[in-house]
């Protein structure tokens, strides 16, 4: 939602965003990139949208912390840019090998280059081309990135997939007003179409709530609610 928020015209209020250091990551990076967040509390978040390719130059390599969801989504949006941005991690994240996202952003005429094809990853951004790409490992980290890029790209982008991954970004595309093609295992989305920024609620987290749902399982006699999930 913070990525597409960045992207959009006018404001997006997020509500239930998350307060975990990989959020905070998004958020830094984007700040870091001419966005201007506010975070009133209480997992509130404004962001100020500045449009598709209205992003500003960063001063300092973009660090995504330990998130590789925000390395590899970012990437994709930064693969558009007119202008040399570096995206960097922590030491894990730097192990991380992002060959994965480099070959199709390539495809779509993006300059990229890592060190053995792991972070820091400098791109040198422009106009990209729609590209029909089929990962040959299914990641929605890898769809998303691809998808991203191709919001800025000419024509079509299409991603085909071996098997479902997981479809956040396709339905938070459409949240946005973007129209997404879904047949079967292919999603396409077209370039050039505005974002708009609106109201949104995240999610209750299950991964983070299960674990209160595991200690009342293992606890004779207790009882948890666990709401908004």
């Amino acid at each position: 939602y913070a990525l597409l928020a960045a992207l959009a015209t006018g404001r997006t209020t997020i509500t239930g965003y998350a307060s975990g250091a990989d959020c905070a990551s998004t958020l830094n990076c984007l700040r870091a990139l001419g966005v201007q967040i506010a975070q009133p509390g209480d997992g509130l978040v404004e962001i100020e949208g500045r449009g598709l390719g209205g992003l500003a130059p960063p001063t300092a390599p973009l660090d995504a912390g330990n998130s590789g969801t925000t390395f590899r989504l970012l990437a994709g949006i930064l693969a558009a840019q007119p202008f040399d941005s570096t995206l960097t991690g922590d030491d894990s994240l730097r192990r991380r090998p992002m060959e994965r996202i480099i070959a199709p952003l390539r495809a779509m005429g993006a300059t990229l280059h890592a060190d053995d094809d792991r972070p820091p990853l400098t791109i040198s951004g422009g106009s990209l081309r729609g590209v029909e790409w089929a990962p040959p490992v299914p990641s929605a980290q890898v769809k998303s990135a691809v998808l991203l890029a191709g919001l800025h790209a000419s024509g079509a982008t299409t991603v085909r997939e071996s098997a479902a991954t997981r479809d956040h970004t396709e339905r938070a595309l459409s949240g946005f007003g973007i129209d997404v093609e879904r047949l079967g295992l292919t999603v396409t989305v077209r370039g050039g179409t505005p974002l708009t920024g609106r109201a949104v609620q995240v999610p209750g987290d299950f991964s983070s709530a299960a674990a209160w749902a595991i200690a009342a399982a293992a606890s004779d006699g207790s009882h948890v609610v666990v709401a908004d999930v």
